[in-house]
């Protein structure tokens, strides 16, 4: 998204200073923060597009900020963190941020990252009918019916609504703690077991439907911590055996 107002908040002066100038250099219009009290004051003046967000910060620990940011707005977050601890990045997951790159990083994948923050920013990864295609997959919610190519796929109703989630909010990180909290509700905060069990039910039944295997691996795993649903190129025929 060539022009998108990057707000990078990095308090090592030396790697905030190539962030502004790589990311300047693909088009990103940029405002810098060193500290989070001057992240929260430019996010308020000038609304940039996506924030990306280094969560150890000398004033403000950046927890702080993305939910004070979430308070007002759906501004995409990306966590750029050096903490490696799972239970930090599933945290800022489930404050409201959209992805997290642990450093040290490639400028690509930060790229890339970016691109994806934005895309989900921009609107609905569906129509206003709930319905959501993800190359050969059709998922509509109003019918409750999820396709691939021209064969109907079984879901449960657990199943559909894991599908639902993770497809509202393809390219994103989806934290197991969130996907219990949607799917299951408050009660299930720590049952990851249910997760698993049913994200492979449903993997296996994409898997059988799918004879073409465009949709392998379309639910990636992020160990310890959730799922996200990959990127696809256009489907391909379906004239195959």
């Amino acid at each position: 998204m060539t022009g998108a107002t990057v707000l990078v908040v990095e308090d090592d002066a030396e790697q905030r200073a190539v962030l502004v100038r790589e990311l300047g250099s693909r088009g990103y219009r940029i405002q810098e923060a060193p500290d989070g009290r001057t992240a929260l004051e430019r996010w308020e003046a000038g609304r940039p597009d996506v924030v990306l967000l280094d969560l150890g910060l000398p004033d403000v620990d950046g927890l702080d900020v993305i939910r004070r940011i979430r308070r007002d707005a759906m501004t995409p977050i990306v966590i750029l963190s050096g903490r490696f601890a799972e239970r930090e990045k599933v945290e800022a997951l489930d404050r409201g941020a959209d992805d997290y790159v642990t450093k040290p990083f490639g400028l690509d994948e930060l790229h890339a990252r970016l691109r994806v923050a934005l895309r989900r920013s921009t609107g609905a990864a569906g129509d206003h009918d709930g319905r959501i295609t993800v190359g050969p997959l059709a998922f509509d919610a109003g019918t409750h019916e999820v396709r691939v190519g021209d064969r109907s796929v079984d879901l449960t109703p657990r199943e559909f609504e894991i599908l639902r989630v993770l497809l509202a909010n393809a390219g994103r990180l989806v934290t197991k703690g969130r996907l219990l909290r949607a799917v299951w509700g408050e009660a299930y905060q720590r049952e990851d077991s249910y997760v698993y069990v049913h994200v492979s039910q449903l993997r296996r039944k994409l898997a059988t439907a799918d004879r073409a295997g465009v949709l392998h691996d379309l639910i990636v795993t992020e160990p310890g911590v959730g799922y996200r649903v990959r990127e696809l190129a256009a489907a391909p025929s379906l004239d195959g055996p």
